[in-house]
């Protein structure tokens, strides 16, 4: 188990400050970037992204290298590990996606005609980003923009429903949900496919809005983190959990032990699920990481909402 001490805060190089504006709204409004606490970024193997109290962190999966940002939230590493999504919010509540180049040091942010859009996922291949946004008709989408910042879409932009926390089935099709339903879409912005979640997973479960559901590599299986019944002293709110749901036998094994409280799951596109939970007192977050079979272990001491790379 490894631990974050004065050791690895001396490996952090004194901060390079990067800052940018952009206009939202036709109004010039100044956006805080993140604080890129690091100046060399060359020979560095990221694997593993997550939040730290007011910054997000990457670093490596043993956590001998690191880099942070402060004024950031909902990392996301992509899937080679060479670049970092993040939401920034500004002094006007507005929230956009930006993606840093952990190499180069530059940030940009995604060409994407809206003020309130967060919750960046990377395709497989890392060619493109998905996220949550808030469309002119005031209902949660799914977004879309590849990663040249061209091509932004809104999936079925047109219809009344709204939908929550999307992730990618696979790279031509993105699953979401309205706590009723799960949904896939193709990249075109079409819906193929509803399935009532009851049916998927049954009725012992509950679900909101930032519960994801992550289909294995192979289609086979349903990765999700739920709401459940255990009563737990000292945790407000219900105790929420990770799960596997497999798709022939509808089978549904708990991964994430009792006691554990896990508000947040991520399966990378090489099966490996990474979650960030909390024992009794229920004040810290740990990060785990753990294969399909269930075998887990522990990634970081302290830390939540984790995302990571391929190997």
């Amino acid at each position: 188990m490894t631990k974050f001490n004065t050791y690895l805060a001396a490996l952090l190089i004194p901060c390079l400050a990067l800052f940018a504006a952009c206009n939202s709204n036709n109004k010039a409004t100044e956006k805080p970037t993140a604080m890129l606490d690091t100046i060399s970024l060359s020979a560095k193997n990221f694997g593993l992204a997550y939040q730290d109290g007011n910054k997000i962190v990457a670093t490596s999966i043993d956590t001998l290298k690191q880099i942070s940002f402060g004024g950031a939230t909902n990392p996301a590493i992509s899937p080679d590990g060479n670049k970092l999504a993040y939401t920034v919010l500004d002094s006007a509540e507005h929230r956009t996606i930006w993606v840093a180049d952990m190499e180069n040091k530059s940030q940009s942010q995604l060409k994407v005609n809206n003020d309130n859009y967060y919750q960046a996922v990377w395709s497989p291949s890392g060619n493109a980003i998905a996220f949550n946004i808030f469309n002119d008709k005031k209902l949660w989408k799914v977004g879309i923009i590849k990663t040249d910042n061209t091509g932004f879409i809104i999936l079925d932009n047109e219809s009344k429903i709204n939908v929550y926390s999307p992730t990618w089935k696979n790279e031509t099709q993105l699953v979401a949900h309205d706590l009723v339903n799960l949904y896939t879409f193709d990249i075109s912005g079409k819906l193929v496919e509803t399935k009532s979640i009851i049916d998927l997973i049954g009725k012992e479960f509950s679900l909101s809005s930032s519960n994801r559901f992550f289909y294995s590599k192979d289609g086979k299986k349903l990765i999700f983190n739920a709401g459940n019944t255990d009563i737990m002293d000292g945790l407000t709110g219900p105790s929420e959990a990770v799960y596997i749901l497999d798709l022939a036998s509808k089978k549904v094994e708990r991964i994430s032990p009792k006691g554990m409280n896990v508000p947040y799951v991520f399966l990378t596109a090489d099966d490996r699920i990474f979650y960030s939970g909390a024992e009794k007192p229920f004040t810290e977050n740990k990060i785990y990481v753990a294969d399909l079979s269930g075998n887990i272990k522990t990634v970081v001491d302290k830390g939540t909402n984790p995302t990571g790379a391929l190997k």
